[in-house]
């Protein structure tokens, strides 16, 4: 009897050790499936969504700008100023006025006239008239009828130019002295934009460049003038953007610009945010081709609405390349274009 459970003893132990063998040799063959299945995955390369654009062929420009305000055009070797501030010729009183703030008027137009001591516009005329009448019947020197013509244009306010009366600061009855600035004539036709470029930008700039208003619609415009010395006070360059006629900008409007210095045509160019600076401090694009993006480093030129003036290896016109995803893109990568 003793010796039966003994046997039955040792069978229960034998059976139980099988059971924990083939239990742990279970779990290390589990373990080596596991690994065997993840071991694959470490190669397999991680897809990357991105959006793309494409090299173009364009004309980029570099240009300097600045605001400035819209006023009459300076004199110039062709032309006088398209615009002046009348002061009274002598001093006196304001007898008539003749205009308006808006009226239009002719070079040579009597803008007003004045009072002077013991003499009136009114009585100045009509000896003028006289000694024009006595002189041509030689009656009269031409000293006296000079000084008849000098006594009258001390007395009269009279326009230098065509244009519209763009101020008018006195009215009748008013005493004015030869200081006082009594109106303003400008030609609307003849504008200029007036601005102040930093010494450092203006050795860029030549008269006859393109220059463009940037109002609504923009003004195509001309550097006219830039001037050879520097602004003490601002250490600046003054210059003067000659309008077109039919510019429609007011005098006194404060505007911005961009005036063109220099212009590449049929360069090749990139979307501005495909182009990304690697680690090395290096300009790179990724070019995209089948289903990867490989980077290609470029020289960059100039930079015009959101396009970069590029040059690589290999780069040519219609090439797809990353835009949106392409900062810290590795250099080779499997890509997905997001739709």
């Amino acid at each position: 009897m003793k010796r039966k459970q003994i046997i039955i003893g040792g069978v229960i132990i034998l059976i139980f050790a099988l059971v924990i063998y083939a239990l742990i040799k279970s779990s290390r063959a589990g373990s080596n499936s596991d690994d065997e299945t993840e071991a694959p995955a470490e190669n397999v390369p991680s897809v990357v969504s991105v959006q793309i654009g494409r090299l173009q062929r364009m004309a980029l420009h570099r240009y300097v700008t600045g605001y400035g305000m819209v006023e009459a055009a300076p004199a110039t070797v062709e032309q006088p100023a398209a615009g002046a501030q009348l002061a009274a010729p002598s001093a006196g009183v304001v007898a008539r006025v003749n205009i308006m703030e808006g009226q239009m008027v002719k070079r040579g137009d009597v803008l007003m006239e004045l009072n002077a001591g013991a003499g009136t516009a009114d009585f100045a005329a009509q000896e003028v008239a006289r000694q024009k009448k006595l002189y041509a019947q030689q009656n009269t020197s031409l000293k006296n009828l000079q000084d008849a013509e000098a006594q009258l244009a001390a007395l009269q306010v009279i326009a230098p130019l065509s244009g519209i009366v763009t101020r008018l600061n006195v009215k009748a009855g008013e005493a004015v002295d030869v200081n006082t600035v009594v109106a303003e004539v400008v030609d609307l036709k003849r504008l200029a934009v007036s601005l102040q470029i930093p010494a450092a930008e203006a050795t860029d700039l030549k008269t006859g460049e393109e220059a463009q208003v940037l109002t609504q619609p923009p003004v195509t415009a001309t550097l006219s003038i830039v001037s050879p010395a520097v602004d003490p006070k601002t250490g600046a360059v003054p210059a003067w953007v000659l309008l077109p006629a039919a510019s429609g900008l007011r005098p006194g409007q404060f505007v911005p610009l961009k005036i063109i210095t220099a212009v590449h045509v049929d360069c090749l160019a990139a979307p501005a945010d495909s182009v990304v600076t690697d680690v090395n401090g290096q300009s790179v694009i990724a070019v995209v081709k089948d289903d990867e993006a490989s980077q290609t480093p470029v020289h960059t030129g100039f930079r015009e609405n959101g396009w970069v003036e590029v040059a690589g290896e290999g780069l040519k016109a219609g090439a797809a390349v990353v835009t949106v995803g392409a900062y810290g893109l590795p250099e080779e990568t499997k890509i997905q274009v997001a739709k």
